[in-house]
């Protein structure tokens, strides 16, 4: 990873996009999107994970996070990409009704033989790219880019209307699925 995408000031806010391996198109179940949740809730108790935005794609995940507690960000994402990527490829492994099952499955696994730290799937992309918000300017810009991606993709008008992200909570004043610090 280039020194530009390193988490260099803790106390920073940061921009990060998770992708899956090939982009495949995984949170289309709600018992998979659920598993992030889950797992950020987790984060949050028990990490100190400060959310300050979020939004899950068909096949990636937006965060703007920070921290509370004494864990390293990058410690945080770390534990966050492995606990999730087990449990989705056991859950997506269990899900006998996917009709897309045993290709995902393949496609993880041959990305794990060409990858040294994974042994039988790999999920996630390695690279998540942190991007330091370091000025209001760039802030305000994250923001909208992880607010406005649903409606970017297509999926509905409003991206307050989306389920999975924190635009209901900035722009209709009511709460998401998860607890956030807003950005002001």
């Amino acid at each position: 990873m280039s020194r530009k995408y390193k988490i260099r000031d803790q106390s920073q806010l940061y921009f990060i996009t998770f992708a899956v391996v090939g982009w495949i198109d995984v949170f289309t179940r709600r018992e998979y999107c659920d598993i992030l949740i889950e797992s950020l809730k987790y984060c949050q108790r028990e990490k100190g994970l400060v959310l300050w935005a979020w939004c899950i794609m068909s096949n990636h995940v937006h965060l703007i996070v920070s921290r509370s507690k004494a864990f390293l960000i990058e410690a945080i994402i770390r534990d966050f990409t492995k606990y999730t990527s087990v449990q989705l490829c056991r859950t997506i492994a269990a899900n006998r009704s996917a009709s897309r099952r045993d290709w995902m499955l393949s496609y993880f696994s041959r990305a794990a033989v060409e990858s040294k730290k994974h042994s039988q799937y790999m999920f996630w992309q390695n690279d998540y790219r942190p991007v330091e918000l370091s000025t209001k300017a760039i802030m305000d810009q994250k923001l909208a880019y992880i607010h406005d991606n649903p409606v970017r993709a297509g999926i509905l008008e409003r991206g307050e209307d989306y389920v999975y992200s924190s635009a209901k909570d900035y722009y209709s004043g009511t709460q998401g699925l998860l607890d956030i610090a807003f950005i002001t």
